[in-house]
């Protein structure tokens, strides 16, 4: 019997066209300067408005899922849609997480909150032997992408 076992969308719908469309990410800054990022998961309960109430004329009118926009304001700074909340938004499929580190870095963190532990670098050092272990069985396998060669014979 031939069929295909899965309910739900098309797997290779999802894997071909992707998701990318389940962060918004809305960036405003105020009047005094600050910066302001909203982050919203479609999947969960919270909203956000995009245009403040007011004339209808400076409303930004081509609001949709996916559609990024990173043209808030024009070339002196002046805002292009004085009702609009974001002066630059994007879509992603991944669940980013800024924020300041307490040496005052502005740091991203993908799919783990600030306050995950230490992040851990995976060790780069071109010399021979640094002892990198796949946790595989390590006999006969060549990894090869043109800039790093992994063989381990």
């Amino acid at each position: 019997m031939a069929g295909s076992f899965y309910v739900g969308p098309n797997p290779s719908d999802l894997i071909f066209d992707g998701l990318g469309e389940r962060f918004f990410y809305g960036l405003r800054r105020t009047d005094d300067g600050e910066l302001f990022l909203a982050k919203i998961d479609q999947l969960g309960s919270d909203s956000l408005i995009i245009n403040k109430s007011g004339d209808p004329v400076k409303n930004y009118p081509d609001f949709e899922e996916g559609h990024e926009f990173f043209d808030g304001r024009d070339i002196n700074h002046n805002l292009v849609y004085e009702n609009l909340n974001y002066e630059q938004f994007r879509w992603d499929d991944a669940n980013l997480v800024y924020y300041i580190n307490d040496e005052g870095e502005l740091v991203v963190r993908v799919n783990q909150d600030a306050d995950a532990g230490a992040i851990s670098y995976a060790d780069t050092s071109e010399e021979e032997d640094t002892g990198v272990s796949t946790g595989w069985d390590e006999t006969g396998f060549t990894f090869d992408n043109n800039s790093l060669t992994y063989d381990k014979t």
